[in-house]
């Protein structure tokens, strides 16, 4: 088998979807019967399996408390090489628990890989060289954009794009609550809400400028959103935003202790 995911979950299925839009030969293990069974119906020309098989690389989607497990059974399995989504779980500590000498690639995602716009950030364990990296880039590629970082900075990618879209959510939230506050209904509200997060985000990635400049060309003096930008500024939210950052990438390094 050309690859095994380890672990069908949400994210193991964001996974599954997009390598097989891709084109890629793979199976799945899962643990759970009524899971197994789900993905079985969904996927039928996917090989569906209780236990780790052989396969030429094995993604563990797993919780960090189980990674030891799963990277021993993929390397007993005789896997060719890992690549571990589970937060908190060093490089150094899969190598141990596989038990032999295996290439390891450590990934932070996120869970917009759901509809395939993730942002992923990969590490190189100390057996993994450029062809490792560029095997989890392709993996993590088929469900949004991947970034190579050192394995010291993944806690920071923990705190930015790992919790990241829940800032985001809690964001979404507000300004729909505020639409309907100001005398919009609810279901008009959220869906401007939400359509704007989705622009602002869109010019963000395909127009080309900084968000500096961006906010500048909607702001004029004395306007609306200079009104509401003071009112942003006078509560904080900038800072709230850097605190939030700063505290989930703390916890992080905290959980991988």
């Amino acid at each position: 088998m050309e690859l095994l995911i380890v672990g069908g979950g949400r994210m193991g299925e964001a996974l599954l979807g997009g390598l097989l839009a891709a084109g890629r030969e793979l199976a799945v293990a899962e643990v759970s019967p009524a899971r197994r069974e789900e993905l079985a119906a969904a996927y039928p020309d996917v090989e569906i399996v209780e236990t780790p098989i052989a396969a030429d690389g094995a993604v563990l989607v797993v919780k960090p408390g189980d990674v030891a497990e799963a990277a021993r059974a993929v390397a007993d399995a005789g896997a060719g090489r890992i690549l571990s989504v589970a937060a908190g779980v060093t490089t150094r500590a899969i190598e141990e628990a596989a038990g032999r000498t295996l290439p390891v690639v450590r990934a932070m995602p996120n869970t917009p890989a759901l509809v395939r716009a993730g942002a992923a950030a990969i590490s190189p364990g100390s057996a993994a060289g450029e062809d490792d990296l560029a095997w989890a880039e392709e993996i993590l590629g088929a469900v949004g954009v991947v970034v190579r970082v050192p394995e010291t900075q993944l806690d920071a990618v923990t705190g930015l794009s790992g919790s990241g879209p829940a800032y985001v959510f809690v964001v979404a939230e507000a300004m729909a609550e505020a639409g309907v506050l100001a005398g919009l209904p609810r279901a008009e509200a959220e869906t401007l809400a939400f359509q704007t997060l989705l622009g602002a985000a869109r010019l963000l990635v395909e127009g080309g400028d900084s968000p500096a400049a961006l906010r500048a060309a909607v702001t004029s003096p004395g306007g609306t959103t200079a009104a509401g930008l003071r009112e942003l500024e006078r509560h904080g939210v900038r800072a709230a935003f850097l605190e939030a950052v700063t505290a989930a990438a703390e916890r992080s390094r905290e959980l991988g202790a």
